[in-house]
């Protein structure tokens, strides 16, 4: 049994080594090609830690995860309102799933997909209708764009459902994984 300070310095090496995955993995996106957004596998290292452990270390995970997205991976901002929607806050988002921690080793795991992947949706959706709303374009697949809401859930949507769908095929299996390995 480790001592409080042990855990805690293991929890900080998990969040660590996870989020520098997800950082990897997210040199390997399919970008769009519109103005912004990409599908890649950088939710699963951050709902794999906040599933293993609760919802405040993952939201931590995620704010640390968006910040240095923005700064090391790059990142696009048009103000800064829009790096703490578009990468701190979206990012730090996906760790409420970490609020299915404790069912996640039997069906809490999807459930937790979900709810983490549409929260980072919602604040994208955010940041599309308040700091995007000025570059909506005026077509947006064959639709004529008439309003800020339809087209942010659109296209936020473009990017962020392949993402919830990947991260619902992958994070459980290595979730149960990790978890019959004791790890």
């Amino acid at each position: 049994m480790r001592t409080k300070s042990e855990n805690t310095l293991f929890l900080l090496c998990e969040g660590a080594i996870l989020t520098a995955l997800a950082w990897a993995l997210s040199l390997f996106d399919i970008p769009l090609g519109y103005q912004g957004g990409s599908v890649d596998f950088v939710m699963v290292p951050l709902l794999l830690f906040s599933l293993r452990h609760g919802p405040w270390w993952g939201l931590l995970q995620g704010l640390a995860f968006g910040t240095l997205k923005f700064f090391l991976a790059g990142g696009f901002a048009i103000t800064w309102e829009s790096i703490l929607l578009d990468y701190t806050l979206a990012y730090a988002a996906v760790g409420v799933a970490g609020f299915f921690y404790r069912s996640s080793k039997k069906n809490g795991a999807l459930l937790g997909v979900i709810v983490g992947g549409l929260v980072r949706y919602f604040v994208h959706f955010l940041s599309g209708v308040t700091i995007y709303a000025e570059y909506m374009l005026e077509e947006f697949w064959g639709m004529k764009m008439t309003s800020t809401f339809v087209y942010s859930i659109l296209y936020n949507g473009a990017y962020m459902v392949p993402n919830i769908v990947l991260a619902l095929i992958v994070t459980p299996l290595l979730l149960k994984a990790l978890n019959k390995a004791k790890l």
